[in-house]
């Protein structure tokens, strides 16, 4: 028999979600088959087999919490798919020197017939609970731990304290448990807030020539490129990156007593989807020319909203750009992605009247950028210096690749 473990995640990963068992026992599996996806804080990570076989035994049920090296599946290297014997839930004859009656007897084969995850059954046997008794709510009958618990929160006496008031049948609502990426966000963005001493200061940029300069080339560069687009995400990175090596503290982080300076210029770049919002990292901006920025930040939008990031593609970054724009956002304090000391905000294109001089005004595509920054480690005077030198490389692009 081979075993099926929680494989290595990541240093500061210790544990993960069973999302969805591809693979059910019974099923034949080939050798470096996925069998199961594990939901971490991060990212879902599919579990492959080892070993070629019959899968004998699900150690965890959909939902449930695993910890790193834990046995979760247990496959026949032979092909023969013979399972365990499952554990009966009445006590036998040798436990208590009794012969057992016609009704335990009935009782204990009744219970062996039902399908249910281990983790069920053990539930189930610690709660004294007859898995008879327990409604499953997958369609095959198989009974899960939830399904345990919810028996139960449904037999449990009603405590002598005032219950909570029940919600109103006119007001209809829906409870959705949230999923494990949904919580981590949750905690993560209230550990910041809680931790950092953050301030946020404000710009806007006149988008005029860096539009002008981006419908000139788009075509010649798309086709030099092999369709990668130009887009404005190239330009702001490489405005990033100028203005962190100008400013270094907006590049460090605080590790205990020292301030460490960051040496490298690894980007992350926030991207929506159906679970939330993730920062996959763009690595050494400073040595990547626009295509190579435009092609590796798609690249990993892709991989992001199809669920294939690696736990290598969203650690390490050193400086987080995210992009309200897109939503339609006019103005927004973003939340300092993790241990680093800053994120720059993007906002919508909006066509203003501005100011050319005193006697002219003219309507230019203006953008709203915000800095959060945490206090502790940049001063006003540089974050407000950082985010003019940000202002000023995207107002007169052809400096950017001076600075390139």
């Amino acid at each position: 028999m081979a075993e099926i473990r929680v494989p290595e995640l990541a240093e500061s990963i210790t544990e993960g979600t069973i999302s969805t068992w591809f693979k059910q026992v019974g099923d034949r599996v080939e050798k470096g088959e996925n069998i199961v996806e594990l939901e971490t804080d991060k990212v879902n990570v599919e579990v492959i087999s080892e070993e070629a076989g019959v899968i004998t035994e699900l150690k965890a049920a959909e939902g449930d919490t695993v910890e790193v090296g834990a046995v979760i599946a247990v496959v026949d290297e032979s092909g023969t798919g013979a399972a365990p014997a499952p554990q009966a839930e009445a006590p036998a004859a040798a436990d208590t020197g009794k012969t057992p009656t016609i009704e335990q007897a009935v009782e204990e084969t009744k219970t062996e017939r039902i399908v249910a995850t281990p983790s069920a059954r053990k539930l189930a046997r610690e709660k004294g609970i007859s898995l008879s008794d327990i409604n499953a709510k997958d369609p095959r009958g198989l009974i899960r731990s939830h399904d345990v618990e919810n028996s139960t929160k449904q037999e449990a006496p009603k405590a002598a304290a005032p219950a909570a008031p029940k919600e109103n049948p006119n007001k209809p609502v829906i409870r959705e448990k949230m999923s494990r990426r949904r919580k981590t966000i949750a905690n993560k963005l209230l550990e910041v807030s809680q931790n950092t001493a953050m301030l946020t200061t404000f710009n806007e940029v006149d988008m005029t020539n860096v539009m002008e300069l981006r419908k000139r080339k788009k075509d010649k560069f798309q086709e030099d490129h092999n369709g990668t687009r130009l887009g404005f995400m190239s330009f702001f990175t490489k405005a990033v990156v100028a203005a962190l090596k100008k400013y270094p503290a907006v590049n460090a982080e605080i590790d205990g007593d020292d301030l460490v300076l960051k040496q490298f210029y690894d980007i992350g770049v926030a991207v929506s989807t159906e679970e939330g919002l993730v920062v996959p990292v763009v690595r050494d901006c400073d040595k990547k020319n626009f295509a190579e920025i435009e092609g590796s930040i798609y690249d990993l939008a892709v991989k992001a909203r199809d669920k294939k990031l690696g736990l290598d593609d969203m650690m390490g970054g050193s400086f987080t750009i995210t992009n309200g724009g897109v939503f339609g956002s006019l103005m927004s304090t973003p939340i300092i992605n993790g241990t680093q000391a800053a994120i720059l905000g993007m906002h919508s294109i909006v066509t203003r009247p501005v100011a050319i001089d005193k006697e002219r005004m003219e309507n230019r595509p203006m953008m709203y950028i915000a800095l959060s920054y945490d206090h502790r480690i940049i001063d006003g005077k540089e974050a407000v210096g950082f985010l003019k030198t940000v202002k000023e490389l995207i107002e007169n692009p052809e400096d950017l690749l001076l600075e390139s």
